[in-house]
């Protein structure tokens, strides 16, 4: 073949006027069909702009701005979802990171009428960032960003630019102090505790002593600051090295070490190969000749595959020549979207665009290139990076919202009591108003020799001292709010995750990932789940994507697929000798399809192959890696060249490597052109223009010249954008499309993920056309992406169709399995996928997500009104009704297993039974599942069906369907996702998990939980999410009761309502503080009421969760009752067995001391299920350091319980009266507890008892016969 001749016929002869070759600019996200699963941000500006279209356009532009608008209207009315909220309006915004090039929106609005999401459109112009993005119309010409390059004096004239230093730490030695303190304050208990503090410091109410008083606040306070001082220490320490790291800049003439602190925007600096970005640079030359730099982005956005960059050739020629480059640049002002940059530049004489790929950011390495050059245009804080520092929105547990209701009642026991106290107060000191000089404990006037004689007694009278009992009551009583309670529980979800982290059943081999804890205050929260919103690819699937089936020209290919054999290769194309290409994996082809591409007759079917593979292997942005291996004995002649890709999105890997299988290799990517070795020969392509893809569009394509001069336009996109704008005026072109559509169906029936193929010749009038336009929205600073899509719409119509591509993603492991038990858990799965509705169900059928017995309802229909109705006659059919799921009897309408329906793109409706049903038999809720495109969903129908599959949907709409569960119900929702646009919807749920897999860390950066598999789910939830639920369910009730019990004890003691006290300060203080507050900390760690092997084994244990067993408003009111009944015991059996002793009040005071401890570490004894060294050595262990610290307080003399423990503990009342305490208090307990558990037990104790029997066969006389055979 000869390169001089174009290797396709083309329509068109030789253009005479051909413009210079475009920068390729390098694509951010995927190009095929589902691509658009790598989407995050929806610019919901075009959809006025692309409605109305532009009326000031020329008449050549009316044809191809109509089919644009038609398209652009089809993808909104997709886009749209309705979901009614309960009260109004609900605006959601998620995200913490912009994740798309030219999408930038981050809120989506659920609003109860259609009409009012229909007006948000129309009324929007941007839907803003939460976290507060900077305007979107920084893109404004009137205040651009000027930047003169090699002139930071000039560029920064005004300061208005920030340096190039950063900071991430939150405080300084002279901040530290005041800032932690008004942060810890934020917790409405600290400032409890502050208010009871500052009371106690007054004379009137001063109860306890006044250092006394400050111990518990300063305690947890101390901690908290040490902790927030050590974690910010290390942030200075981070940014010390990092602002004092240097990097190659430009001064006088020469390149020199500086700072990176010091660098300032405008200056040109010179990064080395595995050298770090100091900050964000504009390319301006490279070592590669044609401007062609490779980075590495992982520390941006966790990626680990090489992106390219690109310096423009008009500065790229000047750098290697050794020139100086002085110009101008104008870009946009500081913003967060790292995948997008929107800049021109001046350069001698010539103005230019600048894209985002012709910037390096910072915090990204050189790879596979010696050095670039560039100039700063973004520096320190105001570099997208440190733009892109805040942190994920921070989620609260439900258990600790349900803790705040709990917490609220104990207040209002705490307010009663001291009201009881003050008012009895009141009455007594009424009652006994002319005796306060005379009684033995209470007088209000001194009766001392000396001046002081005669003088009041610190009495105010009885309304104040009213008041003033109210107050000290509050001071005595105040450790009814468990201060203690939120460090306890800090420490309890540290040891959990700590357990998590280290279990090595989370752990992936494959990857090499461990378990990762990103957010500890939501453990418990994993033990509730109801919903899951799953991602499909790279979630349920290996997102490693392999070429299975090709349609071309109209035929079927790839039924039976053999492994690539080059020699057969060389013998068919007659280039024996000449060099083979190896790829990393092997591809299997099609031999019949082999054969028509070596095929000699020019044929239509031939030409259609040869466009086909064409299209694949140079309509992309993978990046050829070569690596010459030196030959063999039985190698050719010249060897094996082996040659690896390097691309952003797996499908375009996949498509590039199956295009070398067949002879079409990419072999050279440069700034304006490509070569592809076609079967032996190199074919140069000069790359005019490149329109990436996007989720309007869904679809991208690239403009190439021909060696000959002809030009043609290759295009691959989703199935639903290319069959709109194809040529459909001639009979082959119907059949084909006919033919081809039918194959799409079958692939996607197959599970297989499917790419339409297209392309056509561009006249002279065309090209001129589109370059004119090209050129001029390319340089545009304002709605540059609209413009482009504009300009791509002149040329992406009235093409010729070639085929059709199915790649296939594999399950993974153990995804079966997985999705079966957390059904039997009672967890609802839903699907959330942008793939096609076929795609959908093949998959979910694969995954047992959807099973044979279950009824399938499949509802078509075009517009909203068709929706509705199909909705509502299939919501009659199947007798669903209405319910509001935040009613507390909608658990018991609801079965927790129920259903399956659909909803695609035509207009009717039909049922499929389920194979097990007779015909006149009408179809239950509890086998429904519900498949649905993303363009409606109807809340009461989806909510009633045990499986849920929503095709076609954006990262907006994933994020509005979780937010629609959340607000209309109250059960907890997961998401998880392994991709950018899953983010949305990982920080929407409840619980956020992200997998470690093939699309970047993105999804792993805005997760609360990372893990490497979709299996590891399953032990997850149901092991460890249960423990944690059960565990840290138990410490809250445990710590209320444990302090409850304490206070209700003081408030009996309160003799005649003066809130005197037989408890020494100390012992009040430490009682929650050291005393108790062990054992609670290593049970809330390590306790486990089931093995994980029982949880496995029996899914539907985790529904104790969903019945909130654990921690509930009637277990809470259980629990204080128990509490007053202890509390009475503690006082008045000994108060009884005391009462005709001479015993004083301190020693009465030691024995209640010992004995409550004694009592609570009793009561956590009888509910421990495992016991273990640890847990032993806390109990017991607390009684212990109890009785050493009444030993050491009671041997100082100056205490009023001076050496009153060593008298008590001579005397066998003492300890006769402590077991008479235990006993009588705790026998209602167990009581209670023995008669539920053996007449009305529940799943838990079932099992566990079933877990003894199997571990111990003689627990019930059952030891097997040992003899038996």
């Amino acid at each position: 073949m000869n390169s001089d001749e174009p290797l396709l016929p083309s329509s068109q002869g030789p253009h005479t006027r051909v413009a210079s070759s475009s920068c390729l600019r390098a694509n951010s996200s995927s190009s095929s069909a589902n691509l658009d699963d790598a989407l995050c941000d929806i610019d919901l500006r075009v959809a006025d702009r692309v409605s109305v279209g532009d009326r000031d356009t020329s008449n050549s532009f009316d044809h191809s701005k109509q089919q644009f608008n038609s398209a652009e209207s089809h993808f909104f009315r997709q886009f749209l979802l309705e979901c009614p909220a309960p009260k109004g309006r609900r605006l959601v915004s998620w995200g913490t990171m912009e994740l798309q090039h030219e999408y930038k929106s981050s809120a989506f609005e659920i609003s109860r009428a259609p009409s009012r999401v229909q007006e948000k459109l129309n009324k929007s112009q941007r839907l803003r960032h939460r976290s507060g993005q900077l305007d979107d119309n920084r893109l404004n010409q009137l205040n651009p960003r000027l930047i003169y390059v090699d002139d930071p004096r000039k560029t920064n004239d005004k300061f208005e630019f920030t340096g190039n230093e950063i900071r991430t730490s939150k405080y300084t030695l002279i901040t530290f102090l005041p800032k932690n303190l008004f942060i810890q304050f934020h917790r409405v208990a600290y400032l409890y505790f502050l208010a009871i503090v500052c009371l106690n410091q007054l004379p009137p109410l001063a109860v306890f002593g006044r250092t006394v008083s400050l111990f518990p606040l300063l305690f947890v306070l101390c901690v908290t600051a040490i902790k927030d001082g050590y974690e910010d220490w290390r942030r200075h320490r981070s940014d010390r090295n990092e602002n004092n790291r240097e990097a190659l800049v430009l001064q006088a003439g020469q390149f020199r070490m500086k700072k990176w602190k010091k660098i300032r925007v405008g200056e040109v600096v010179k990064i080395l190969a595995d050298e770090t970005i100091p900050c964000d640079v504009v390319l301006l030359g490279t070592s590669d000749p044609s401007g062609l730099a490779y980075i590495q982005t992982m520390n941006l956005d966790g990626e680990s595959n090489l992106k390219t960059r690109f310096a423009r050739q008009e500065t790229a020629a000047t750098v290697s020549e050794g020139g100086i480059i002085l110009g101008l640049i104008r870009c946009e002002q500081p913003n967060r979207n790292i995948y997008e940059f929107t800049a021109n530049m001046e350069f001698k004489g010539q103005r230019f665009s600048l894209s985002q790929s012709n910037i390096i950011l910072r915090g990204c390495q050189l790879k596979n290139t010696d050095w670039v050059i560039g100039v700063v245009v973004y520096a320190g804080q105001e570099t997208k990076a440190m733009l892109n520092s805040a942190a994920s929105p921070s989620k609260r547990s439900r258990l600790e919202s349900y803790m705040n209701r709990e917490t609220l009642w104990l207040s209002v026991f705490l307010f009663v009591m001291c009201a009881v106290v003050a008012l009895g107060m009141g009455l007594w000191l009424q009652r006994h108003h002319d005796e306060l000089d005379i009684l033995p404990y209470y007088r209000k006037r001194y009766f001392t020799r000396g001046e002081d004689n005669g003088k009041p007694f610190k009495y105010y009278g009885i309304p104040m001292e009213t008041f003033f009992s109210f107050l000290s009551s509050i001071i005595v009583f105040q450790i009814m709010i468990p201060i203690s309670l939120y460090i306890t529980m800090e420490v309890v979800r540290l040891g959990q995750s700590y357990f998590m982290i280290e279990d090595r059943h989370l752990y992936d081999s494959l990857s090499g990932s461990r378990f990762q804890c990103r957010s500890l205050n939501i453990n418990e929260d994993l033990g509730q789940i109801r919903y899951i919103f799953s991602d499909k690819t790279g979630t349920l699937t290996e997102n490693k994507m392999e070429f299975r089936r090709a349609s071309v020209f109209g035929k079927n290919y790839g039924a039976s697929l053999t492994a690539a054999d080059p020699s057969q290769d060389v013998k068919l194309s007659g280039t024996a000798g000449r060099k083979r290409w190896k790829l990393k994996s092997e591809t299997a082809v099609d031999s019949e399809l082999m054969e028509i591409l070596h095929k000699t007759l020019d044929g239509d079917e031939r030409i259609t192959a040869h466009e086909f593979f064409l299209t694949l292997a140079a309509c992309n942005t993978v990046i050829p890696m070569l690596n010459i291996s030196p030959p063999s004995g039985n190698e050719l002649s010249e060897g094996v060249e082996a040659i690896e890709y390097q691309g952003e999105s797996p499908d375009e890997l996949a498509l590039v490597s199956t295009a070398s299988a067949y002879g079409y290799t990419l072999c050279e990517r440069t700034s304006g052109h490509i070569v592809i070795d076609v079967n032996g020969e190199k074919l140069r392509l000069d790359v005019l223009g490149l329109h990436e893809f996007d989720s309007v569009r869904k679809r991208m394509s690239v403009v190439i010249k021909f060696p000959n001069g002809s030009v043609k336009v290759l295009v691959k996109g989703a199935d639903t954008s290319i069959l709109s704008i194809l040529d459909e005026d001639t009979i082959r072109g119907n059949h084909l499309k006919c033919a081809t559509q039918g194959h799409l169906k079958e692939y996607s029936s197959e599970g297989l993920r499917t790419l339409v193929v297209a392309a056509r010749d561009l006249s002279d009038a065309e090209l001129e056309e589109w370059q004119s336009r090209y050129e001029d929205a390319s340089t545009s600073l304002t709605d540059r992406a609209t413009k482009l899509r504009q300009t791509a719409a002149l040329i992406e119509c009235n093409l010729n169709l070639l085929g059709a591509t199915a790649i296939e993603d594999k399950l993974q492991e153990g995804v079966p399995e997985t999705i079966e038990s957390l059904r039997q858990a009672g967890i609802k799965v839903w699907v959330l996928t942008g793939d096609k509705q076929e795609t959908a169900i093949s998959i979910g059928l694969s995954c047992k997500l959807l099973t044979t017995d279950m009824q399938q309802i499949i509802i078509n229909g075009n517009s909203e009104e068709q929706c509705r109705s199909l909705l509502a006659n299939a919501k009659a059919r199947y007798g669903v009704k209405g319910a509001n799921r935040k009613s507390p009897n909608f658990e018991r309408k609801m079965s927790a297993d129920t259903n399956y329906c659909e909803i695609p793109d035509d207009a009717n409706v039909s049922y499929m039974p389920r194979r097990h049903l007779q015909k006149e038999e009408a179809p239950t809720c509890s086998s429904l599942a519900l498949i649905i495109d993303g363009n409606s969903l109807l809340f009461d129908l989806a909510t009633s069906c045990r499986v849920v599959i929503c095709c076609r949907v954006a990262p907006l709409q994933k994020a509005g369907i979780v937010d629609l569960i959340k607000s209309r119900t109250d059960d907890m929702t997961l998401a998880i996702g392994d991709g950018a646009n899953d983010v949305s919807m990982i920080q929407m749920a409840d619980v956020g998990v992200g997998i470690c897999g093939q699309e970047g860390r993105q999804a792993v950066m805005a997760s609360d939980f990372a893990m490497g598999q979709f299996r590891f789910l399953k032990k997850l939830l149901l092991v460890h999410g249960h423990w944690n639920y059960q565990r840290v369910g138990y410490l809250v009730l445990y710590n209320f009761y444990r302090n409850a019990v304490f206070v209700l004890m003081l408030f009996i003691l309160c003799a005649a309502f003066s809130t005197t006290s037989a408890l020494t300060d100390w012992s009040s203080v430490f009682y929650a503080v050291i005393y108790t507050s062990v054992p609670t900390i290593f049970v809330g760690i390590l306790d486990k009421d089931l093995s994980h092997r029982t949880l496995l084994q029996y899914p539907k244990l985790y529904g104790a969760g969903h019945r909130q067993e654990s921690y509930n408003l009637h277990l809470f009111w259980i629990t204080m009752i128990d509490t007053l009944w202890q509390s009475l015991v503690l006082f008045y059996i000994p108060v009884y067995i005391y009462k005709e002793s001479t015993i004083d009040i301190w020693s009465m005071g030691s024995l209640w001391t010992i004995a409550v401890v004694i009592l609570v570490n009793v009561h956590l004894a009888m509910d421990i299920h495992r016991w273990v060294f640890m847990t032993h050595a806390a109990v017991w262990g607390s009684i212990v350091i109890t009785y050493a610290c009444m030993v050491v307080l009671d041997s100082i003399p100056v205490f009023p319980n001076y050496w009153t423990i060593y008298h008590l503990a001579l005397s066998p009342t003492y300890w006769l009266t402590i077991c008479l305490i235990i006993i009588v208090a705790l026998l209602p307990r167990f009581l209670l507890k023995a008669v539920q558990q053996t007449f009305w037990p529940s799943d838990i104790q079932i099992a566990r008892e079933a877990e003894i029997l199997r571990e111990r066969p003689d627990y019930l006389g059952l030891r097997a016969d040992q003899g038996s055979g």
